[in-house]
């Protein structure tokens, strides 16, 4: 499988609001249990003219992933940082893009000078970013009804372990 991230574009608005309504129809089952309220007050704003104004925000860095010419999963990030977004289609869980996406939303974050990166969760997604270290603060309700985890992941270098070890570096955040 090939992959590329790349910055998402307006014109990836369609494909990428595709791939956030599968997302959810077809992946997040466990959350929104087929209820249609839940379903349609989640599915509410992802259309493609939201998603391109997204995308277009400048306070937004908007990412999508890129398998033989389809555009197989969508990440955005918030100035404040704040993962607002990181969604595959179906059938490309499990092969790196979600990995993928994720490492460079948290290069970007440290880019900005962001010392931690913060993330509502599904239930469906609480396990892929326990993986990669993020630390579970507790249950927060969406406001579509689904019960989220709040994930928070410290992305500065000089951030101190819990048992006072200095913590492996991440970025160089800190080098400018």
């Amino acid at each position: 499988m090939s992959l590329e991230i790349r910055i998402a574009a307006s014109t990836d608005a369609e494909a990428a609001c595709h791939v956030l309504r599968r997302s959810i129809t077809e992946c997040c089952e466990l959350d929104h249990k087929s209820d249609p309220a839940i379903l349609d007050a989640w599915l509410g704003n992802k259309t493609p003219q939201m998603v391109a104004n997204w995308f277009s925000s400048p306070t937004n860095f908007s990412l999508v992933a890129v398998s033989e010419g389809e555009v197989v999963g969508v990440a955005l990030l918030t100035g404040a940082g704040k993962l607002a977004l990181c969604y595959l289609l179906p059938e490309a869980r499990g092969r790196g893009v979600g990995k993928a996406l994720l490492a460079r939303m948290e290069e970007q974050a440290c880019g900005w000078g962001v010392k931690a990166l913060q993330l509502h969760s599904t239930a469906t997604g609480k396990a892929f970013f326990a993986q990669r270290g993020y630390i579970d603060a507790g249950m927060v309700r969406s406001p579509y009804g689904v019960e989220t985890v709040f994930f928070w992941k410290q992305l500065d270098a000089d951030a101190s372990a819990p048992d006072g070890a200095k913590r492996k570096r991440f970025c160089n955040c800190n080098s400018v």
